[in-house]
């Protein structure tokens, strides 16, 4: 009887234990990709690139995903880039130039429009598929989880990447992305939590170019639809500049 007492005892501590565990480097992954890029979305949001001289340029855009491998962005200011257009299929990236009515093919690791966001930060989130990553210690910030990530792909946005996350409910917080020398390229603050009707995300990113330092941009959402599907056929060539 005292050993059967014993062995529910066990049981319960074990199972205790088990709900407090901390997650593990995969479950963080997806923690990310399902609030930073969910399967599908309708957004409207807006970067601001600010240059080395003081000024200032505003892009603003209106967003669909579908999928993982499906995305597209529609701009609307300003007048210089209005009628352009992003498409990601896969691996493939490509610009629509209303002027030329053709499309022209992109770099993942690009600028997105001169800014120090590149082309796969905006275009592409799916961090479980291209990197591998570690929970790392990190003393200095010990109500986040720190992701030591490296890259398994070539369409991933960089080599290697440090991503830290709230321990109180896994939101990014701050991001460092490296090349395969170790060179810290970019460096990002995550704020403005916002519920947007079903998801709870950064409405703002702030990317700091670490080669030219007076270079920053940030990223606004102004508007997060998760509740759409939208059809393959606004993610198809043949739809660009219509």
């Amino acid at each position: 009887m005292k050993s059967l007492f014993r062995l529910l005892i066990a049981a319960t501590c074990l199972l205790a234990s088990s709900a407090f565990a901390d997650p593990s480097a995969a479950e963080l992954l997806k923690a990310y990709d399902a609030v930073m890029g969910p399967v599908n979305f309708e957004a409207v949001t807006s970067m601001s690139a600010h240059r080395e001289d003081g000024t200032t340029r505003t892009y603003k855009m209106k967003v669909l995903k579908a999928g993982d491998e499906k995305f597209r962005a529609f701009f609307s200011e300003p007048a210089a880039v209005r009628g352009q257009e992003m498409l990601r299929q896969g691996d493939n990236l490509w610009v629509y130039m209303p002027n030329l009515k053709r499309a022209i093919r992109l770099a993942s690791r690009d600028s997105f429009q001169g800014g120090d966001f590149n082309n796969a930060d905006v275009l592409r989130v799916n961090y479980t598929a291209d990197y591998t990553g570690t929970i790392a210690p990190d003393a200095a910030t010990p109500d986040a989880w720190l992701l030591d990530l490296k890259a398994k792909t070539t369409g991933a946005a960089y080599d290697h990447v440090k991503l830290w996350l709230r321990k109180a409910d896994q939101l990014p917080v701050k991001g460092e992305y490296y090349t395969a020398s170790g060179k810290m390229l970019r460096a990002a603050e995550f704020s403005d939590i916002k519920d947007f009707g079903g998801i709870k995300r950064p409405a703002k990113i702030l990317m700091k170019n670490m080669l030219a330092t007076q270079r920053f941009s940030t990223m606004v959402m102004e508007s997060f639809n998760i509740h759409v599907n939208p059809p393959s056929s606004k993610f198809v060539l043949d739809d660009l500049g219509k």
